[in-house]
This record gives structure tokens, C-alpha cells and sequence, in this order.
């Protein structure tokens, strides 16, 4: 029995004794309230300081991924992976001990909780399936008993839920018939499976591909998730499917391809791949080349598309291989192997392809510069840099004509300033920074068109993630990251 039920004493000797057992249940609450808030007072100083870090964090990501402007973003892609992972511990850390402090406050006061401010939470997708719930309201009144309940609304509260992913077995059931007049069975034909004689369904196989080429699960360890519900399929089995896959997919990578190739302007760009070196227990470093065709920024309804292209080093004949077939505009870095491809030819004279010089490349030069000398000259250039970039962001997704007309009124005026900075730049003792590399705008200046941002950024992830696989794979990673793009 507790004491704020028990009966009162009528004995004044058994009255005291209670009112001293009062006084010590009652200093004993009061220093186990004194201690809860100590330790909720602590948490919360915890939780203050996480969220200070989290915040520091989020903003060396955040000048980090500005960086990528500056500089080969190769280089900090594994600084930001590794901030991403500890933002990610700290905010679950975070979160864990914050889920504890409000489970422990109703326990220390009775005072009305004070709810927690949540961010504004986007809204689930329509796409969605909805499953409805129906709760049955109560038909009898908890405070007077009565049983005349009228509805008033109802209120609904969307709850994101996963359904995991399962295996099942298709039984094709074909039932042999026999004519009784000429003996001859008939038997519906089995439906084309993409491996004749295989088990697998299309579903699988696709799910498998993915898994490797967009979700970067090398086969062993898609084995190891399997196995996990009951299904065994090893490595090599797995393997086997991906090299067949490759080869019925290649008319489709061709075709993607070709498309791409066809198109009057493309970006091109090669990203160093990890490649295991069997017998010398290290890596070496491979190439994989990407061109593509987007033309929405003009308005054009082709549709977009890149592909792929692996190669043991970074031979200028790789470039030739991507693009020799290819006419109209090529953005590009500065990479002396596509030279090539802007000379005129030899028995035409008709240049294949015109060069159009990255500014994002351009700027990393004299993004180096300002970070290493504080330069002003650089950093005015940034700037004027950085109008150019916002006029282009204006004008995207407008007619030809319309961009022509914008970039000849306010960005033609910017560049010949620009042109005249860096000529005065370039007589500077900074301009010998890297060897003069930051006047590389001048080296590739073409007075006579205005050059788009041109670097894709397709590459970095996958070629950090599903690489090291050696050199005889090239042909299933170039066929299986060919694809359009919505």
C-alpha cells in the first residue's frame, strides 16, 4: 500500500512516526529528482555539443563540395564520403540520446511535456501505394458510459512502411495432349528465358545488375544477403549471369551508343579506375571514358544518353576509339589526346570536331592560385567566373536563338574583360603558379564562341565502388553502365 492511500493514524506517537516516514520518502525523492536532472542536464549539455560538431561538419562538407570546382573533385571525394559517414553517427548518436532524455523527463516532472520542434517534413511521394488502416472508434463514452456516439472527422496520418524484397519460385506448368486420330502430342512452347536452360528470371537478373552497377554490391556480397533468406547462388553462378547479361544487353549499348556518337555536341571525360593486378597483390590504375549527349539545355527533345568505355591506360589512341566516329562540338578538358580529333582532315580538309574548352577545368587553375596566394587578380576572375556560370543557369532549357542573344548581349562583354584580366594576370608573378597552369583560359581561349560547364560527373561513385574487378571484365562494365538518361 502506498503512502497516499494508507489510512491516517488516530495514535499521535503512530501520527509522528508517519509524518517522519513522509519527510523520508520525501527527501529521498528529492535527491533522486536532484540527480535525474544532473544527468538530464548533462545529456542535454551532450546533445548542445553534438549538434554544435554536426553543424561545424555540414559546413567543411559544404566547402568541400564547393571545392569541386576548384579542384579535381576526385581528390576530395573519399574527404566527403568520410564526413558524410561521421555526420551520419553523430546525428544517430544524436537522436538515440534525445529519444532517451524525452523518454526520462515525464518520470521527473509532472508539468505538461513541451513538444519537440521537428523539421518540416517533405510529403510521401504519390507514386506510393496506400494501404488504409481503418481504427475502430469506441461506441461507448469513457466518461459518462453513454452509447449515442456521432462521427466528427477523422484524422489521418500517413506512416512510411518497406516490404522486403523476397524470392519465389515460377512453375511453368505445360500439359502435353495427344490427338486420338493421328497419335501427334502438342505442348505449349516454354516462354524465352534470357538464359536458355538457366534458372533465373528476368526480374532476378535485372535486380542482380542493378545491385553491381547503380548500388555498387560487388557479387559475394549479394551471395551473402541471399544466402541469408535460403537461397544459395555463388559467386561464380552470379557471375555467369552478368557475363551472358552482357552479351544479350550489347545491341543495346551499341544502339545507346551510336545515339550518342550522332549527336551535334558532346562532353567527353576519363576518370582513373582501380583494377586488380593478379599475382602482384596490389592494384594498378585503369581509364574509363564517358561521352554524352544531354541537349536540354537548348530545348532539344532528343533524348539524352551516355555510355562507356574502359581502357587499360590513358593512350590518346582511347580517344580516338570513343569519338573518331563523331562530328559537330566536343567539350572537353585539356587532355592532349583529344588533339587529335580537332585536326582538320588530311584528304577532306573538314575539321571532325571543334573544341570547346571547359570552364569548370579553366577555373580549377585559378581556384588553385587564389587558395595558395590569396591573389586578388584571381580572385576578381573567380568572380567574373561565377557570373558567367549564373547566366548560363538563366538562359538553360531556352531556344538557341534566345541563349545566342542573351550570351552576345551580357556575356560576350564579360569575357573581353576577362580575356584582358588574364593577359595582365598572366604578366604577374602569380601567373607562374604550377607553372603557369592558371592562365590556361588563354592557352584554350576560341574568340568566336562561348563555352558551356562541360564536365559529367557520372563516373566518381561507381568507379570508386565497383573498379578494382580486373581488366577482363571491361567488356560487362562498359555494356551494363551504358544508358539513357531521364
Amino acid at each position: 500500500m502506498s503512502l497516499s492511500s494508507a489510512p491516517l493514524p488516530t495514535d499521535v506517537a503512530a501520527l509522528r512516526a508517519f509524518a517522519a516516514s513522509l519527510q523520508q520518502h520525501y527527501q529521498a525523492l528529492q535527491n533522486e529528482h536532484g540527480s535525474l536532472k544532473s544527468e538530464l542536464q548533462a545529456r542535454d549539455a551532450e546533445l548542445y555539443a553534438k549538434t554544435l560538431h554536426i553543424e561545424k561538419l555540414k559546413a567543411q562538407l559544404a566547402l568541400l563540395r564547393r571545392a569541386r570546382f576548384g579542384r579535381s573533385s576526385e581528390k576530395l571525394d573519399q574527404d566527403i564520403e568520410q564526413l558524410e559517414l561521421l555526420i551520419g553517427n553523430l546525428e544517430e548518436g544524436q537522436a538515440e540520446s534525445s529519444e532517451r532524455t524525452e523518454a526520462a523527463k515525464p518520470a521527473v516532472s509532472s508539468a505538461p511535456r513541451k513538444e519537440r520542434s521537428w523539421p518540416a517534413r517533405r510529403p510521401l511521394p504519390d507514386h506510393l501505394p496506400r494501404e488504409r488502416v481503418e481504427h475502430e472508434a469506441s461506441c461507448v463514452c469513457p466518461a459518462c458510459g453513454g452509447t449515442d456516439m456521432t462521427l466528427i472527422g477523422t484524422d489521418e496520418r500517413e506512416v512510411l512502411e518497406y516490404v522486403p524484397s523476397h524470392f519465389k519460385a515460377v512453375v511453368h506448368c505445360r500439359p502435353k495432349v495427344s490427338c486420338r486420330n493421328c497419335q501427334t502430342i502438342v505442348q505449349p512452347p516454354m516462354p524465352a528465358l534470357p538464359i536458355e536452360r538457366g534458372r533465373p528470371g528476368p526480374a532476378l537478373l535485372a535486380h542482380v545488375l542493378v545491385s553491381k552497377y547503380c548500388d555498387h554490391l560487388p557479387l559475394h556480397r549479394q551471395s551473402e544477403i541471399f544466402a541469408r533468406v535460403g537461397v544459395e547462388l555463388d559467386r561464380s553462378t552470379l557471375a555467369d549471369w552478368v557475363g551472358r547479361m552482357a552479351f544479350h544487353l550489347s545491341p543495346i549499348a551499341d544502339a545507346i551508343a551510336r545515339h550518342v556518337r550522332e549527336g551535334p555536341a558532346l562532353h567527353a571525360d576519363d576518370t582513373p579506375v582501380p583494377v586488380l593486378d593478379p599475382g602482384r597483390g596490389k592494384t594498378k590504375t585503369g581509364r574509363l571514358w564517358v561521352a554524352v549527349r544531354d541537349e536540354r539545355p537548348w530545348g532539344s527533345g532528343s533524348p539524352p544518353a551516355m555510355f562507356y568505355r574502359y581502357s587499360a591506360d590513358r593512350k590518346s589512341e582511347h580517344a580516338e576509339a570513343l569519338l573518331a566516329d563523331c562530328r559537330g562540338f566536343l567539350h572537353a578538358d585539356a587532355y592532349s589526346g583529344f588533339k587529335s580529333l580537332y585536326h582538320p582532315d588530311p584528304l577532306t580538309g573538314d575539321v571532325r570536331l571543334v573544341e570547346v574548352a571547359c570552364w569548370a577545368h579553366a577555373r580549377r587553375k585559378l581556384y588553385d592560385v587564389h587558395h595558395a596566394t590569396s591573389s586578388p587578380a584571381a580572385r576578381e576572375l573567380l568572380e567574373r567566373i561565377g557570373e558567367l556560370f549564373a547566366i548560363e543557369e538563366e538562359i538553360l532549357g531556352r531556344c538557341p536563338q534566345e541563349r545566342q542573344a542573351a550570351r552576345a548581349e551580357r556575356s560576350v562583354p564579360l569575357l573581353a574583360q576577362m580575356k584582358t584580366g588574364l593577359r595582365k594576370y598572366r604578366t604577374r608573378s602569380a601567373a607562374k603558379f604550377a607553372g603557369g597552369s592558371a592562365t590556361l583560359p588563354l592557352s584554350r581561349w576560341m574568340p568566336d564562341a562561348l563555352h558551356d560547364r562541360c564536365r559529367p560527373r557520372h563516373l566518381q561513385q561507381r568507379c570508386r565502388t565497383c573498379h578494382a574487378a580486373s581488366g577482363s571484365g571491361s567488356e560487362e562494365l562498359d555494356v551494363c553502365w551504358c544508358r539513357q538518361r531521364g
